[in-house]
């Protein structure tokens, strides 16, 4: 699906996730039956996704942490699809630079760092190193609540 400007333009309003669709047919000038086709086409072809995003730092006991790892294989793409399988993970990046990938990992006090690397981390073939970034403080980023 090649997406266009008019996607866009719904993607934009969609993001509120509580407006409506006729609210957005009127704001963008377009049927409301046309904006839920173009909305369902989009998610039917995996181009949006829809769902209810929090703020972990308000929720207690709760924290996101970056992690860089380095592989020993250049399946990359592979093995970031292995680590997207595991407990917390929130999204997994195949990036260039010092790391092979970069996750973003939800944390609680019932599952936490420690329990993420010798329960998750250690089934995962090829993996060199990690390294991980505690996240103090966020700006405009609410994630999926996965735990």
């Amino acid at each position: 699906m090649k997406t266009d400007q008019i996607d866009i333009d719904i993607m934009r309003h969609i993001r509120d996730g509580r407006k409506s669709l006729k609210k957005i047919a009127d704001a963008i000038n377009l049927s409301e039956n046309t904006v839920r086709k173009r909305l369902n086409e989009m998610i039917d072809e995996k181009v949006l996704e829809i769902s209810g995003l929090v703020d972990p730092t308000a929720i207690p006991g709760h924290m996101v942490v970056l992690v860089g790892v380095k592989l020993s294989t250049m399946e990359l793409v592979k093995r970031g699809a292995d680590f997207k399988e595991l407990k917390g993970v929130i999204s997994v990046n195949v990036v260039t630079g010092r790391y092979d990938l970069i996750l973003m990992v939800l944390l609680n006090e019932e599952f936490g760092l420690l329990e993420f690397y010798t329960e998750e981390v250690s089934r995962i073939k090829d993996v060199r190193s990690v390294e991980t970034f505690v996240v103090y403080k966020s700006y405009n980023s609410k994630v999926p609540y996965i735990l």
